[in-house]
């Protein structure tokens, strides 16, 4: 069914749903546009739509190829909107529910489009904060790329920005998808360019491996492993990209490239990577118990235990319907230091080095024991050895023993 935005606009049908909004097709004075309506609950905040008046020069100045575009702003009556230019395609999740991953050469491409619409945006000082396969999308009617890849466009900038107001969010809360959060996001530090360049990298990962990094269980678990755990290898692929993996996943901020350095490093690699087929990796298995819970916006869910545990992204609205999770910005506690450092409140997965178990885990626990019972063996063994030669030497046994006091006393020849 039909319904006008605005004067301008006229929204025909649903294209997909988010916990922030729905996504529909549209039609404009200029022809098709895809039009982002926000729920009712986020348009009846006057704080919130004086803030989306404030960011309409911003949003509306990004102009890329690769960054999908703000055509207007919509504010009527309870109707709070972003028209944007329609893409014809699908999204990158919908992608990789039907293939798991990419070859390397194609997600490379990919990830160079989307580095290069972040370098525009971050140029413009505007920070995306929310980067993740549901919000790259993928222009099936562009020109194929390197490995097959079609054109890849970034979206939904400034959503998590104007959703993340003062009043909304207390200081102890934080926005965004637990599996693609930068450290300093989860520690409560101010987001800057460079966590979206751990978002990209994270989606890098995630289209190579099929799945996340430190992605896997209940988010509060996830959110500590971005602080301590260590990237784990992709066999398979140059080092060259490795490194560069490593490098844009690096926990300082200040280590990571920016977005027009990994663009052009990026597309570099390419001609390394032709030919190179999908990575054959093992996916994760969890082997500690995830639970500590996280705040879903005042409220608390805990997985049960029938609920399947997957290393890909992780919905974070509690029930919802099977698309919600593609548009997300939910909001989540703070750790406290010593839940990231793995205290007695939390779970986390310390880094550990490949082959030894991780703490915590079956084999780990099952070591201990067996060190432990090495240990009282062997002291066991000492104690009854001192117990022997105690009572040898008790006994008189000992040839070379230094006499007491008295017995030198009694030994000394008598002086005339």
């Amino acid at each position: 069914m039909a319904r006008n935005i605005g004067s301008r606009y006229t929204a025909h049908q649903i294209l997909g749903r988010g916990s922030a909004g729905t996504v529909w097709l549209g039609e404009g004075p200029e022809g098709p546009v895809a039009i982002k309506l926000l729920r009712e609950d986020l348009a009846s905040d006057q704080e919130l739509v004086g803030r989306f008046v404030q960011e309409r020069t911003a949003l509306l100045g990004l102009d890329h190829p690769h960054v999908v575009a703000v055509r207007d702003l919509v504010v009527d009556g309870n109707d709070l909107a972003l028209v944007m230019t329609l893409v014809r395609g699908t999204d990158l999740r919908t992608r990789l529910d039907r293939e798991r991953r990419l070859a390397p050469e194609a997600a490379v491409a990919i990830i160079a489009d989307v580095a290069d619409g972040l370098a525009a945006a971050h140029k413009a000082q505007v920070v995306h904060r929310d980067v993740k396969p549901e919000n790259i999308l993928l222009d099936m009617e562009g020109p194929l790329g390197p490995g097959g890849s079609h054109p890849a466009l970034l979206t939904d900038f400034g959503v998590a920005k104007l959703i993340d107001t003062p009043r909304r969010t207390k200081a102890t809360k934080i926005i965004g998808t637990p599996d693609y959060l930068a450290p300093e996001i989860v520690e409560g530090l101010p987001p800057r360019a460079a966590v979206d360049i751990y978002a990209l990298a994270t989606v890098l990962y995630e289209l190579l491996a099929g799945f996340t990094p430190f992605g896997g269980g209940h988010p509060g678990a996830v959110l500590r492993r971005h602080v301590t755990e260590t990237v784990v290898p992709l066999p398979g692929i140059p080092e060259e990209l490795w490194q560069l993996l490593v490098q844009c996943l690096a926990k300082a901020p200040a280590s990571r490239l920016r977005a027009s350095e990994l663009a052009v490093r990026l597309r570099d690699l390419l001609p390394l990577l032709a030919g190179i087929p999908p990575l054959d990796v093992d996916e994760p298995g969890g082997d500690e118990a995830e639970q500590q819970p996280a705040a879903y916006d005042e409220q608390q869910y805990t997985p049960s235990a029938e609920e399947p545990r997957r290393r890909g992204a992780v919905p974070l609205v509690p029930g919802s319907s099977p698309d919600s999770n593609r548009d997300t910005h939910t909001s989540m506690r703070v750790p406290a230091p010593d839940e990231l450092a793995g205290g007695p409140l939390g779970t986390a997965r310390a880094p550990r080095s490949p082959g030894r178990p991780r703490p915590g885990s079956a084999r780990n626990k099952a070591a201990a024991v067996r060190k432990r019972r090495i240990t009282l063996g062997a002291a066991a063994l000492l104690l009854c050895a001192a117990v022997a030669v105690g009572g040898w030497f008790a006994a008189g046994g000992g040839d070379g023993d230094p006499a007491g006091p008295q017995d030198s006393e009694n030994s000394a020849p008598a002086t005339p």
